[in-house]
């Protein structure tokens, strides 16, 4: 016999209610959660700057430019296309090796983290592409990105005929660092602290066995509430409170409430009203 499935509900407004009652522990999770993040941006992570070039890429194919000759939509085509191969070509391990040794920095850094450090892609959908070092050095990779302008276009013409690169823009020292992000990251941090903060406020809502509210017993299983045993126990400045408790049993079970208190105190001499 296949078991009957269980289904479980979930009552949205109830959870969203005891978000509201534990707002608190929310805003004090994301503040955590962003100064946790912030801190350890600032204090851990090396700050990076970035160098760029643009170069424009020159495909003739042998064609006279003296002569009269139109540019058409297919020779942009064309060295638009030659732009994704140069690309390759600047990211071959040749290439990096003579840039690596132009630059002199075979001592410092690897053919591979400087590959590592360049982006290279084309502008706007046009024939001209930059070339963008990221370096946690800001004359390193001012370095990188003024050697890549001196020894891709040589490069380029040994190896693809009728074709050559036009330095653009020459790269410059950066001023400025270009990340990371400290307030993007206290977002970040801010976000996933709320996130977690409900996620744990819900979990404990779904999962606990109390009867908070007197009407919760009437709703779900239409038995009316007829009585409810005082504690004994005094709170503080006399007040009793009202407790039920749940508990399995053999023959069934016994819920819990717990309401808020009430002043029984009583001036001498004055007679409770009935």
């Amino acid at each position: 016999m296949k078991k009957k499935e269980e289904v479980v509900e979930i009552d949205i407004l109830k959870l969203a209610r005891a978000v509201l009652r534990n707002i608190w522990a929310v805003i004090l999770a994301a503040v955590i959660g962003a100064s946790s993040l912030f801190g350890y941006t600032y204090f851990m992570v090396e700050p990076t700057y970035q160098s760029s070039a643009l170069l424009y890429v020159n495909n003739n194919n042998g064609i006279n430019v003296n002569a009269d000759f139109n540019f058409t939509s297919s020779g942009l085509a064309a060295a638009q296309a030659l732009v994704n191969t140069y690309v390759v070509i600047l990211n071959a391990r040749t290439t990096i090796n003579e840039v690596v040794e132009y630059a002199g920095l075979e001592e410092k850094y690897s053919a591979g983290a400087v590959r590592g450090m360049i982006a290279a892609a084309p502008v706007n959908e046009t024939e001209i592409f930059e070339v963008v070092v990221t370096c946690t050095d800001p004359k390193d990779a001012k370095r990188i990105a003024e050697a890549i302008t001196k020894v891709l276009p040589e490069r380029i013409a040994d190896i693809v005929d009728g074709s050559s690169v036009r330095i653009v823009d020459y790269a410059v020292t950066p001023s400025a660092r270009s990340g990371p992000s400290y307030t993007r990251n206290a977002m970040i941090g801010m976000i996933i602290g709320m996130v977690i903060s409900v996620l744990v406020i819900a979990i404990r809502e779904m999962y606990d066995v109390f009867i908070r509210e007197e009407e919760y017993l009437s709703e779900t299983y239409g038995i009316p509430v007829l009585a409810a045993i005082p504690n004994t126990a005094e709170g503080s400045g006399g007040s009793y409170k009202y407790s039920y408790s749940k508990y399995g049993g053999k023959y069934g079970y016994r819920y819990s409430y717990q309401s808020s208190s009430y002043d029984t105190t009583q001036k001498k001499g004055e007679k409770s009203k009935k």
